[in-house]
């Protein structure tokens, strides 16, 4: 199994390590200077495999029972230019190729947020990110800020609006967390680096048209945005009709301290607009007669809506030792339709340093997550329908629930393997569809379908 022999091979690489000196090793493979622009690059390569498992039911969008595996290689140029000293210009290009064990299907928390969910995209160069930020002071005095990618400020207003516009992904600016939100260097499942319930407005890459206009002071965060939604469920079209077709989202951010020890609070509400097919018009249709299996597509109209809300925190214990955690909630009424199949979630991870074992910039993570449906959601597919991820069949859908473990070395030069551990766990209920069961027979069947997926990553920032 030569995705297994990877991820052990990173993991001893990573422990083989722990002896050598506590110096931060340099992070890139080029030096980034102080400079009006910015170039910079990196390549993630996700080697995933899982193990086969016991599985009596499966439907078209089932995750596959037998043994899998899979790549994924991600590589993006990031670019950018301050053209003056509040106004920046940022472009980024990308390739997306490869794809995931079982073809991506079969749970709403999938192993590897690198995945692109349409493989006939392949992985031909697109425009990722093309960003007009404009800073906005609200006073004189300025604070340091830390250049990369996504903003080339070496120092900002204390107080000021920053305004993005253009081509961007929403989880660039919403439901961000420090410790789990980067599939590169942290966690790689999909409800662990993003609340899972958060159906933000992206094509089937990520990404959208929009803008953001944020308040940054020393304490608190604001942020609003206008973004665009597909024209269709996991579409990579847009569907430019801003009166019937929008994603608006409002977070609030609160950063202080819990007994000297840095705090941060993120709630996020969101309110998506689109031609949603309806889970209940669906089986209303279904019922009548009119269909043999409930089918979300069929009851798509204009200005449908789906509202949701999120929790976000981050809470440092030690120097070493940091908690995170999140909570969602979507009403579930309509289809899912950009990120994923998930109506409701709870998260709780942490993060340890490396400093024990003289490896400070190297991480741990572990990670539990919680995933449910809604009624309409549970009832749509308990009938036969499917979305554009689940579907097994005439199952009574239970919770899905997520352990993540991973560990990042972070060697010189900006060359970060990792393994990574993930055991899946969707509890389904099987029972004869309604009028096709003898009175009295107890025909009701309990399993717990279990995946464990095994991974190895390789990731390299460069010049």
């Amino acid at each position: 199994m030569p995705i297994l022999r990877a991820c052990i091979t990173s993991a001893l690489l990573a422990v083989a390590l722990g002896g050598t000196a506590t110096a931060t090793p340099r992070r890139t493979v080029f030096p980034h200077p102080q400079a009006r622009w910015w170039v910079s690059g990196q390549l993630n390569v996700i080697n995933q495999f899982h193990p086969g498992f016991r599985s009596p039911y499966s439907g078209i969008n089932s995750l596959s029972a037998p043994a899998d595996d899979a790549t994924s290689i991600v590589g993006t140029v990031f670019g950018g230019l301050l053209v003056t000293s509040t106004t920046e210009l940022l472009i980024d290009g990308e390739s997306a190729g490869g794809g995931g064990v079982g073809q991506a299907l079969g749970v709403g928390g999938f192993s590897n947020l690198d995945v692109v969910r349409n493989p006939t995209l392949g992985s031909a160069p697109y425009l990722a990110r093309a960003i007009v930020h404009q800073i906005i002071p609200l006073g004189d005095a300025e604070v340091d800020a830390t250049r990369g990618p996504l903003s080339g400020f070496a120092r900002l207003p204390r107080r000021r609006l920053e305004i993005r516009a253009g081509k961007m992904s929403t989880a660039d600016t919403f439901d961000v967390n420090a410790l789990g939100s980067d599939s590169h260097l942290q966690f790689m499942n999909w409800a662990v680096d993003n609340n899972g319930s958060y159906d933000y407005a992206a094509d089937t890459r990520g990404y959208t048209l929009g803008a953001v206009t944020e308040y940054d002071d020393p304490a608190w965060s604001v942020r609003v945005g206008e973004m665009l939604m597909p024209s269709v469920a996991n579409g990579i079209d847009y569907d430019f009709g801003i009166a019937h077709a929008r994603g608006e989202q409002v977070e609030v951010e609160h950063r202080g301290q819990i007994d000297g020890r840095d705090s941060v609070v993120r709630v996020l509400g969101y309110l998506n607009h689109a031609a949603m097919g309806s889970y209940r018009a669906a089986i209303d249709e279904f019922r009548a007669g009119a269909i043999a299996a409930p089918d979300i597509t069929t009851s798509r109209a204009a200005g449908r809506t789906k509202i949701g809300a999120g929790l976000n925190a981050e809470q440092a214990l030690t120097t070493d030792l940091s908690l995170f955690g999140r909570a969602g909630w979507a009403d579930g009424k309509n289809e899912a339709f950009a990120y994923t199949e998930i109506d409701n979630t709870l998260e709780l991870g942490g993060t340890l340093r490396g400093a024990r074992w003289h490896r400070p910039d190297d991480r741990l993570g572990v990670a539990v997550v919680t995933n449910g449906l809604s009624s309409f959601h549970r009832e749509y597919l308990k009938l036969g329908g499917h979305g554009f991820l689940l579907g097994d069949g005439t199952l009574h859908y239970g919770r899905e629930n997520i352990t993540e473990v991973y560990y990042t070395a972070h060697l010189p030069y900006g060359i970060s393997p990792a393994a990574d551990l993930q055991v899946i766990r969707a509890r389904l209920q099987h029972r004869p569809r309604p009028g096709r069961h003898r009175v009295g027979a107890a025909a009701r069947r309990v399993l717990t379908r279990a995946a464990i997926a095994i991974s190895s990553r390789r990731s390299a920032r460069r010049l």
